[in-house]
């Protein structure tokens, strides 16, 4: 049995989550954190404030909180001999490659995907074999007119997976606002649009001359999607050593 910690487990992402360790018949909820219901329980599990309060028998730790804690809330983890499961959006390259540098340390696994739906990873497992023999992409981020961070987590982990895309015109050669063209996400043009009935749509579009390939993903109003393969990354999360990003890549191995 997998001890589990959620932390942002009041939060409307982690709440199903939540709901499906607890309905899993190989997983445990034993703790959950969340500041605004310290000292309370979730589905029976007891919460506290703080991530370094809560890894006392934990296997696993699952992160749904913000950008801003995420990281903190991974290495608290990671040095506590804790694996950890990132789906937490607004990290950055740094973020991950000094939480893959602990991990391995350590010798614990971390997974962490900018989305872990089913079809968001098979969004991306296309996008990556259409960049092997399309040279030219950029990604467009849709999401709600209140998301705090951009790109979305799902756009920066594509864009830094796919890499840089052969340039067009040189950005500093171009009439007008140089920000009309995005920003440039590991050497990929990257484009947020923030509006009112986005949740987080992520496109990619490949162009070649006269031709066109755009591949998308659209996630609906609810949880319901990040749930199963959140659970996946979590079973997985204790067999390994090191960062793994992007669900699909730990779908690729199974």
């Amino acid at each position: 049995m997998t001890a589990i910690c959620i932390a942002g487990i009041t939060g409307w992402t982690g709440g199903a989550i939540a709901a499906g360790v607890a309905a899993a018949g190989d997983l445990q909820l034993r703790a959950g954190v969340s500041r605004s219901a310290a000292g309370g329980e979730v589905e029976g599990a007891p919460v506290y404030a703080r991530v370094g309060e809560a890894l006392d028998g934990i296997d696993v730790l699952i992160d749904y909180t913000s950008h801003d804690v995420a990281r903190d809330n991974a290495l608290a983890a990671i040095a506590a001999g804790v694996a950890v499961v990132i789906g937490t959006s607004g990290l950055t390259a740094q973020d991950f490659a000094a939480i893959d540098a602990a991990a391995a340390e350590a010798g614990v696994g971390a997974i962490a995907s900018g989305n872990f739906s089913l079809t968001a990873a098979m969004m991306a497992a296309g996008a990556l074999l259409a960049a092997r023999h399309l040279p030219h992409w950029e990604v467009i981020d849709y999401a709600s007119a209140t998301k705090p961070d951009v790109p979305s987590g799902t756009a920066r982990e594509l864009a830094e997976r796919l890499g840089a895309s052969e340039p067009g015109r040189p950005l500093d050669t171009i009439a007008g606002p140089v920000e009309a063209r995005g920003a440039t996400v590991a050497g990929t043009q990257v484009h947020s649009v923030r509006l009112p009935s986005f949740v987080v749509s992520t496109e990619v579009v490949f162009g070649l001359p006269d031709e066109r390939l755009t591949i998308r993903h659209d996630a609906g109003g609810s949880p319901a999607p990040y749930v199963a393969g959140t659970l996946l990354a979590a079973r997985a999360a204790g067999e390994r050593v090191g960062l793994t990003r992007g669900l699909d890549a730990l779908l690729a191995e199974r």
